[in-house]
């Protein structure tokens, strides 16, 4: 599970007021929801592209803090989705995750990398 920030001084409830709505117009119906370490998440169990098997999509809320985009995308082996005759829908998914990231983030990919960067190099022990 990937946590997202949001762009400084941006709130994801702003950026997406109806997270549910965003999630099954993007990504298909909302089958339920799942706990992820006491937040409530949305899932998809049966996404309309057929790369993905199970999304899991929601916000992570910290008290004293912003809520993050949690974010989760279990996608089959790309040898079956070929062999299905669905080479297109690989880049749709890759399109589809990246412009939901950016509408609820605020940020491109390149931004929530070097963002993922330096947390991880936050985190690492000094020596």
């Amino acid at each position: 599970m990937k946590q997202y920030k949001m762009r400084r001084g941006e709130h994801l409830e702003d950026r997406m007021p109806d997270l549910k709505a965003e999630i099954e117009e993007r990504f298909g119906r909302v089958a339920g929801t799942e706990e992820f370490n006491g937040h409530e998440l949305y899932v998809v169990e049966d996404p309309d592209n057929p790369v993905f098997e199970r999304i899991v999509a929601g916000a992570a809320s910290y008290s004293g803090k912003k809520d993050k985009l949690a974010v989760h995308f279990e996608e089959r082996p790309a040898e079956e989705v070929i062999a299905e005759g669905n080479a297109d829908a690989a880049a749709d998914a890759v399109d589809a995750k990246n412009s939901f990231l950016l509408d609820a983030t605020g940020r491109d990919a390149k931004s929530r990398r070097d963002s993922m960067k330096r947390d991880v190099e936050d985190d690492a022990p000094d020596y």
